[in-house]
């Protein structure tokens, strides 16, 4: 008969947790069934559900200064500390973006890390990222780091392909590592690398539990950020491992009692679900979500910092006391002073995220903008809605503009049925018989203004010919 206990964590009598061993198989597991890799990953099912747990608190990292660099030209040091100073400013104190991590292996890092450092600043803490070597945690230990990630690949096919170990020389080559870092009393966070093509059962908690034993006998905290380098991850009801992310954060608590607070998830957007998978870890027992700026990352990219915000706020009810509108400034930035072109429709940075075309929208938000906007984007983040006027605007669609360009109020607003748009509309419309495809500028529309009533506006509230009388 199965041992039965009370649990601390569940305030229940359960049954023991089965305590998996290490499978030191002869023989890489590679999932053939699941990745035939001259196919398309298959996602199976075995229909069981784990329960939905929220930790009490959830946060966000951030490794736009380590993942976020692998996939662009390196960032110097002081484009690295305003970025920084960025983030500590959209945080504002609140705690909500936890930490941000570095590569320390080249001059130009590290000389980015020490200028953060003398910063102050309690958030975004500052971390490192190590592989699993002894010269490498020398560096941080030097650097005077309070917590490392430590790189610990956990699928068969970095252990056998890539390391060319065996299941327990990992093991042992990770544990060797983590202990040093005990040693010196720096916090390791385990980075099981590839855990969704991973042996969950033979493999993951068999060595997370060897990491929560040592954390106990040391008492020092051991955390584990379950990697999804692939972007394999699903969150569908019934999926089944080593894809299933719920089900991924449940066993690392679950089978090896991982408390919350030291369970972090890094996701990557090859399949489209990395925002999706990151809240599902949330939601599900992982106190954090590993995020980059815009999603800058390798290949695919990461999980956006700014989608999380927004999906706290969403879960939470709260941006605690995160501002907001930085995210913008943040944008701007990587634009202006990093040449990073941002794709127009990328959800909150995007210059089209809230620009809408159509003229039957243009005529909601003439009514009312709340009809087709997601939130006061300008209130929230400095960014107020937009009409672009093309051949499809209509009358509505070019009345919104003028109003908005000229920030037109009150009484001074302008009707769609006003006889000064029904001329600029032919006018446009003139331009698209001639064969035009693309929508008008901002300077265009002021131009052909201008020339058809006989002057430039001089200031916010006046547009040119606006004050005109019927005719």
């Amino acid at each position: 008969m199965a041992k039965v206990e009370f649990s601390k964590r569940t305030n229940l009598i359960e049954q023991a947790v089965y305590k998996f061993n290490l499978q030191d198989v002869g023989e890489p597991n590679l999932y053939r069934e699941i990745f035939p890799y001259t196919e398309i990953p298959r996602i199976t099912f075995n229909h069981r559900h784990v329960p939905m747990f929220v930790p009490e608190e959830i946060w966000i990292t951030d490794t736009t200064f380590r993942d976020g660099q692998q996939s662009r030209s390196p960032y110097k040091p002081d484009q690295m500390v305003r970025v920084y100073d960025y983030l500590h400013e959209l945080d504002n104190d609140s705690g909500l973006i936890r930490q941000t991590e570095f590569f320390i292996y080249s001059k130009s890092d590290r000389e980015a890390v020490e200028k953060c450092q003398s910063k102050g600043y309690k958030y975004p803490e500052i971390t490192t990222w190590i592989r699993a070597k002894e010269e490498d945690f020398r560096l941080a230990k030097e650097m005077g780091i309070k917590e490392t990630g430590i790189l610990v690949p956990c699928s068969d096919y970095h252990i056998f392909k890539k390391l060319n170990l065996t299941r327990r020389k990992a093991v042992e080559l990770y544990l060797s590592i983590v202990k040093l870092a005990l040693e010196n009393e720096v916090i390791p966070r385990c980075h099981f690398e590839d855990i969704t093509r991973a042996d969950f059962y033979g493999f993951v908690v068999p060595f997370a539990n060897e990491l929560m034993k040592l954390s106990r006998q040391t008492k020092i905290p051991i955390k584990i950020r379950a990697c999804d380098t692939l972007g394999l991850g699903v969150s569908y009801p019934g999926a089944a491992l080593p894809r299933c992310v719920q089900g991924i954060i449940y066993g690392l608590r679950h089978y090896a009692e991982v408390p919350s607070e030291w369970l972090e998830w890094h996701g990557h957007n090859d399949f489209y679900k990395v925002v999706t998978n990151s809240t599902t870890a949330w939601l599900y027992g992982a106190s954090a979500v590993n995020t980059s700026l815009l999603g800058i990352g390798e290949r695919t990219g990461n999980c956006p910092l700014e989608a999380m915000v927004i999906e706290y706020a969403q879960l939470r009810g709260t941006l605690k006391n995160v501002k907001l509108e930085v995210i913008t400034d943040i944008a701007n930035y990587f634009e202006k002073e990093l040449k990073y072109k941002i794709p127009s429709r990328t959800p909150f940075v995007g210059k089209n995220f809230n620009k809408t075309r159509a003229g039957i929208h243009a005529d909601g938000v003439l009514k009312d903008e709340e009809i087709y906007n997601i939130f006061d984007t300008e209130k929230l983040l400095k960014r107020p809605l937009k009409v672009s006027v093309g051949a499809h605007s209509g009358l509505a669609g070019i009345a919104f503009w003028v109003n908005n360009y000229f920030k037109l109020e009150g009484d001074r607003k302008v009707d769609k049925r006003d006889w000064r748009i029904l001329k600029i509309k032919e006018c446009i419309d003139r331009e698209y018989a001639k064969g035009r495809v693309t929508s008008f500028s901002d300077e265009e529309l002021k131009s052909l203004i201008t020339s058809l009533f006989g002057r430039e506006a001089k200031g916010e509230g006046e547009a040119p010919g606006f004050d005109l009388a019927e005719p």
